[in-house]
């Protein structure tokens, strides 16, 4: 409904998800949903479109490109399937530590391969009993000449088990803390790391969330990232890029959500007309456009803020995540009701769109850490 002043560059991405959608996602989505099954078919697809290097410097065989085009393929490809979205945001959430802090010889090894959606990536730093209390994990490495030898479990990792290139917050010297943690890339194959069992979860179903396992792991020190007790720096810098992506996707679910039952509301006679012209229900889709558009606003506005160079974008981020996943959850269920029984079926998406949506006010921060956030940074700037 609101013109955002796309460039070309940016109509022609939104137009080719719109694509891979329509041709690898769509037709399959509630299939893999019932499944559980992740499929790569749309992954390759996007790989094939350089969707993996939009992050990615240019120098290193990416696009170049930013937070407001990473948000825009996300929001998109989450309208057809916030599974497979889930899959694709993962790995730059992956990506993102090695591009921040990787020197040269870690970059020009890892992001070609990235960029080409050859190898994809995950992030390790849920333990499981360092949630929301991220500086509560136990996974540690110990230096012995040459090489870190890792060891602990890492839980509920997206893309575990498919991915090539792990980035795992792991503790150097207990003894300090959060300020004893430091970062390190793992390979898939590197002796020690193995891979737990699959999770069965109530949304998201076609992404793989798995556990970790480092037993005497042993990796080279050339792949510390940064320098030793800068590990939560390397997180918690991953994470203010990464949920404007959830922000995005709250977006991309949300609006699919609204329109399936608006359509449905439309077409749908009861007492000799459209349920959409009884007043109760077209004013619950007024709602949710006004929720949408403002958090598709918040989302562009904040990405568009990152993407001139902020230094402090802490509580912005936080923003973003915290509204928009609240407005998706609200829609979702909305869209539920506004359908009747047909919107309870899982013959149906809007059910799908439902469970999808609670996840995310829950990974990558949940919104009662991203209040805590908000407010913090409030105080900074008003006090």
């Amino acid at each position: 409904m609101i013109d955002y002043g796309l460039n070309d560059t940016q109509k022609l991405l939104v137009d080719l998800i719109k694509r891979i959608g329509e041709e690898y996602i769509k037709p399959y989505a509630l299939e893999w949903d019932e499944k559980e099954v992740y499929n790569e078919r749309p992954i390759k697809a996007l790989a094939q479109a350089d969707f993996f290097g939009i992050i990615v410097p240019k120098e290193y065989g990416g696009l170049g490109l930013g937070s407001l085009e990473m948000c825009l393929a996300v929001e998109h490809l989450s309208y057809y399937c916030a599974g497979v979205s889930t899959t694709y945001a993962a790995s730059f959430l992956g990506a993102y530590p090695i591009i921040f802090f990787g020197n040269q010889e870690q970059k020009a090894h890892y992001l070609p391969r990235i960029a080409k959606g050859e190898s994809l990536c995950a992030f390790a730093l849920t333990e499981p009993q360092a949630g929301s209390d991220a500086f509560g994990i136990k996974t540690t490495a110990k230096k012995e000449g040459d090489y870190y030898v890792l060891n602990g479990v890492k839980q509920w990792i997206t893309n575990g088990g498919i991915a090539d290139i792990y980035v795992v917050i792991a503790l150097t010297d207990p003894s300090k803390g959060a300020r004893g943690a430091s970062a390190f890339i793992v390979e898939k194959g590197d002796p020690g790391f193995t891979v737990g069992k699959k999770e069965k979860k109530l949304g998201l179903r076609t992404s793989v969330t798995t556990e970790l396992f480092f037993n005497d792991c042993v990796i080279p020190k050339s792949r510390l990232l940064a320098k030793e007790g800068m590990g939560f720096i390397v997180a918690l810098k991953t994470l203010d890029y990464a949920r404007c992506g959830a922000g995005a996707q709250a977006v991309g679910i949300a609006q699919a959500a609204m329109e399936i039952s608006l359509k449905h509301a439309s077409s749908r006679i009861q007492f000799g007309q459209p349920v959409y012209q009884f007043q109760a229900v077209s004013h619950t889709f007024a709602d949710m456009a006004m929720k949408i558009e403002a958090s598709r606003s918040l989302l562009y506005s904040v990405a568009r803020f990152i993407d001139r160079g902020a230094k402090d974008f802490s509580g912005a981020s936080s923003m973003v995540k915290c509204f928009a996943t609240d407005v998706a959850m609200w829609v979702t269920e909305r869209a539920i009701q506004m359908m009747g029984g047909l919107g309870y079926m899982r013959d149906y998406p809007v059910q799908k769109y439902f469970r999808d949506a609670k996840c995310l006010q829950i990974y990558e921060g949940t919104n009662e850490i991203q209040r805590n956030v908000i407010a913090r940074e409030l105080l900074k700037h008003y006090k």
